[in-house]
């Protein structure tokens, strides 16, 4: 385990690395705490032995409540220079990690708390937390958060959730897609290390490719995503990961991917 200045821990086992938040009750977005994150997030991604990433809320109240908003107080023309770019790129930085990324959802998750989640691929939430962007009720905006949830839930319910700036049930939030997995039992985190454990067993390749060509789906023009596809597809073959996996097949055991 690794600790950052501003208390963001991160934590090894095996080939999935957790991040867990930790900067007070509320794990509220600072720069203290966006730049130990970004600083966590390099790390991970530059470990080829990782091949899953949780991040929780560690031992918060709540997941991420957002932005902390005293520091909105000095904060007007300068705002690009000062927050949104560089919280901005930190999401991104996050979104871009090159393996699957799981957020872990135990506590409320607002705001800028719910932006965190929703640059990861995955979401798992424990029944009855807190979910939503309420930005507009302080006549704020939730700026990359209404871009990824308009494309993970569609234009009108990320407008919805947007325009009234109220919370989502989790059995909502569920059948709209905001979150993968509701967990009745137990907390969130033991079910987002079920998911990593599985998801750590299959082959890292496949798994870094195919983030990589569903977010090229979204990103490129349907051709230019396709011939993506068509050199990711040449790597896989090429690769020993297939022929393990092929032998592990025939021989009816467990593969052992080595990710090249």
């Amino acid at each position: 385990m690794t600790d950052s200045p501003a208390g963001v821990r991160v934590q090894r086992a095996g080939p999935i690395a957790e991040i867990a938040l930790s900067n007070g009750p509320l794990n509220l977005v600072t720069k203290d705490l966006l730049r130990a994150f970004n600083h966590a997030l390099g790390a991970v991604s530059y470990d080829s032995q990782i091949r899953c990433v949780i991040v929780h809320g560690g031992d918060a109240r709540a997941f991420c409540a957002g932005s902390d908003i005293r520091e909105f107080a000095d904060l007007r023309h300068d705002a690009s220079e000062h927050k949104i770019l560089f919280e901005d790129m930190v999401l991104r930085t996050l979104a871009r990690v090159p393996v699957p990324t799981i957020a872990a959802i135990d506590g409320p998750a607002l705001g800028g708390g719910l932006e965190i989640a929703l640059a990861c691929d995955l979401r798992v939430c424990r029944r009855g937390v807190a979910l939503g962007l309420p930005e507009s009720s302080l006549g704020g905006l939730a700026g990359s958060g209404s871009v990824r949830l308009a494309r993970l839930i569609g234009p009108a319910r990320a407008k919805e959730l947007l325009f009234t700036g109220e919370t989502i049930a989790t059995d909502k939030a569920l059948a709209w897609g905001i979150v993968n997995i509701v967990v009745e039992e137990g907390s969130a985190l033991d079910g987002a290390r079920r998911l990593a454990a599985t998801i750590a067993k299959r082959g890292p390749l496949s798994n870094r490719f195919s983030k990589q060509l569903v977010d090229a789906a979204q990103d490129l023009p349907n051709d230019a995503a396709l011939s993506m596809s068509t050199v990711l597809q040449q790597q896989i073959y090429d690769s020993s990961d297939l022929r393990e996996g092929m032998s592990a097949f025939f021989a009816k055991r467990e593969p052992d991917f080595l990710g090249r």
